[in-house]
């Protein structure tokens, strides 16, 4: 019987080890200036809406025009991305965490035809597909979720309001007359993957109804202890039930414990949360993660409820930009939506925003972890 090598040697471990397994090492996309000067820069600028440059102690300059991008790409959007690339860039570019696009070269009298061939390349329909901006105090891209087209408990889409909230705030994405920079994101369901409880505008899509038990197929299609298991406040427990004349396995659920979570879905298919009555959008404002000026905030809800309004939302966008601008008018120059609300007053700002004030807003959650754990890097004596 013949010996096949399997490429591990037990006296040798490390000879002919794979070490490829998962994604390269960030370093090695580096540009070549900025593997050279790396931890050795003196400072940046943002020199207009969209550009940036960076200095190193060696004198070497690298420019930086920012596009916005989108969550959600096909294959030849991407192929475009580089060529752009390849064609200004020698290849090299990055996505920032908000799903923009960078590219960087490494002198001045690059930066022209790059903005110029970017702000040339426009869809069919007109509309900018690397609009340059995003810096600076602007408003940049709109991070989000995975709404219909992928997440199977959303309660609002996630590619549709962000697009149609980024057609009413393009002007402050292509310009610096914000009083500092305003990050927006949108959360399409309580689960939150998108972090939107620290954003300075959040849109997140909220249900208002328990799951629907289809008690036909229940015990067919799911594991009853592990959907009772999934829930996270305990609202559902075995049950029988009568369906046609026989007893049948499965569950009920305590309406007045449900969280609207969707973790029972997600592990039992007959126990669907979507309804297009009860799902819809919950505004919040104030939150950011910076400790610049004062500490990290959490968003606060300011407006309850909002119904999804496909395709283009036009309540959530006008209430997103009358907020906008009247922060605009109102702020103080470098301060952030939720230190200007807090300046004036919550009260004040309902008021000066045109916001109706309910009881589903007061906040009572008081955790005692909230006073006394550290949460800045902030000191204070």
């Amino acid at each position: 019987m013949a010996f096949v090598s399997t490429g591990y040697d037990p006296k040798e471990p490390m000879k002919d080890r794979i070490t490829d397994i998962g994604p390269r090492k960030y370093d090695e996309f580096y540009p070549p200036v900025i593997a050279k000067n790396k931890g050795k820069w003196l400072y940046h600028e943002v020199l207009e809406p969209g550009v940036l440059v960076h200095v190193a102690e060696s004198g070497d300059e690298v420019y930086t025009v920012r596009c916005g991008g989108a969550r959600l790409m096909s294959v030849t959007h991407i192929r475009e991305i580089c060529e752009i690339a390849d064609k200004h860039c020698d290849g090299y570019l990055r996505f920032t965490t908000r799903n923009n696009i960078e590219f960087m070269v490494d002198s001045k009298d690059k930066v022209k035809p790059l903005v110029d061939d970017l702000e040339s390349r426009k869809f069919d329909g007109g509309s900018y597909k690397f609009p340059v901006g995003g810096t600076g105090t602007s408003i940049t891209n709109i991070v989000h979720t995975q709404g219909w087209i992928h997440c199977h408990t959303p309660a609002t889409d996630a590619s549709g309001p962000v697009k149609a909230t980024m057609d009413v705030l393009f002007d402050y994405f292509k310009s610096h007359k914000m009083p500092a920079k305003l990050r927006v994101s949108l959360a399409c369901c309580l689960n939150m993957c998108g972090a939107v409880h620290c954003s300075d505008i959040a849109i997140l899509g909220y249900h208002r109804k328990p799951p629907i038990l289809d008690h036909e197929y229940l015990d067919k299609m799911c594991e009853i202890p592990l959907a009772i298991a999934a829930c996270p406040t305990a609202a559902i427990k075995p049950a029988k039930v009568e369906f046609e004349g026989q007893k049948l396995n499965s569950v009920a659920v305590k309406n007045e414990r449900c969280m609207f979570c969707g973790n029972c879905y997600t592990m039992c298919p007959s126990m669907p949360l979507s309804d297009q009555e009860g799902d819809g959008i919950v505004l919040m404002v104030g939150g950011k993660v910076s400790n610049r000026i004062s500490a990290p905030k959490f968003s606060k809800v300011v407006v309850a409820f909002i119904p999804n309004e496909p395709p283009r939302w036009p309540k959530t966008t006008e209430a997103i930009k009358n907020m906008v601008e009247k922060y605009e008018a109102n702020a103080n120059k470098y301060e952030r939506l939720g230190e200007w609300a807090e300046r004036i007053g919550w009260e004040r700002f309902f008021d000066i925003c045109g916001l109706e004030f309910t009881h589903h807003l007061i906040d009572d959650f008081r955790d005692p972890a909230y006073y006394t754990w550290r949460q800045t890097t902030q000191f204070k004596f």
